[in-house]
């Protein structure tokens, strides 16, 4: 199996001590430098996150991209790409926002063509279709409304492969804070991927479901897994914000059941963990107390 992280390090972008320009220094900010140092730590399967670009607007630079592509190609590095989700909700019903949302993900799929990317995982709903999620609401009429966010999140989806012209399944729809049916009737509509999120499903994000069950659910079109640990939703508790993105091994993450019906179903695809550096070593150590697992 094949373990990779995330650039997104708050840890290494936000540093404890800032002098000077603060902007000249996160001009300054170099992907590929970040990519490199994460390759150093062992890690030769990375996901660039889409949200660089609030803060570092080079992030996704031609020369970036340059340099990331050299990177791979000395490294023998695989990338996968997060779409950009900070201040995108491509589930709107407000068409200018929907639009701009659909812009910012299609604009980092061009950029980020070049390295040929694994999967690009997308949030097809956003904070606001959340919000909805969990507002206190009679069942028929959230449910109706859930739909609605629904049909807005498959507009998008179908401009984003017509402007892209990617393959579908190299979409890898993530399973966030909404229901699970409603999203993987989304990736069956369009024929994506799926990205499984073990921390969302855990926490309660996607309905309640059970994990295991939600991976079968996933198998046929799963493209990317977000392994990450949390405590489970118990009955008559709501989901567990905020308490997710846990190293392996301190949450309910059944890990050996996990991993064994991946290699049985042969998944070969990547596997992301959405911890810090020092957090996802630790983690790697837990995955290899597990015969056969890495």
């Amino acid at each position: 199996m094949r373990f990779g992280i995330m650039t997104m390090q708050k840890n290494l972008l936000a540093p404890t001590q800032v002098s000077g320009d603060i902007r000249a220094q996160m001009a300054a900010f170099d992907h590929a430098a970040l990519a490199g140092r994460l390759a150093q730590c062992g890690f030769g399967l990375i996901e660039l996150s889409g949200d660089m670009v609030l803060f570092f607007p080079e992030a996704f630079s031609p020369a970036t991209v340059e340099r990331l592509a050299a990177l791979k190609a000395e490294k023998g590095l695989a990338y996968t790409v997060h779409l950009p989700l900070w201040s995108v909700e491509p589930s709107t019903p407000l068409t200018p926002v929907r639009e701009g949302s659909v812009r910012a993900v299609v604009e980092t799929i061009t950029a980020t063509a070049p390295l040929d990317p694994e999967a690009y995982v997308l949030h097809a709903t956003g904070a606001l279709a959340a919000e909805f999620y969990r507002m206190d609401l009679p069942e028929q009429a959230r449910a109706l409304i859930l739909r609605f966010f629904q049909q807005h999140a498959g507009n998008s989806i179908a401009t984003i492969l017509s402007e892209t012209s990617l393959p579908s399944r190299k979409l890898a729809i993530e399973t966030v804070e909404f229901p699970l049916d409603l999203t993987l009737e989304l990736a069956e509509r369009f024929d994506t991927g799926i990205c499984l999120d073990t921390g969302h499903i855990l926490a309660g994000f996607a309905g309640r479901a059970d994990l295991l069950a939600a991976l079968e659910a996933c198998l046929p079109r799963l493209a990317e897994v977000h392994l990450h640990d949390s405590p489970m939703q118990r009955p008559g508790e709501l989901p567990c914000y905020g308490r997710d993105h846990r190293p392996l091994g301190t949450g309910d993450l059944d890990l050996a059941g996990l991993l064994h019906r991946l290699a049985t179903a042969g998944y070969d695809g990547p596997i992301v963990l959405e911890l810090t550096v020092e957090e996802a070593l630790a983690s790697l150590e837990v995955i290899r107390s597990h015969p056969g697992a890495a």
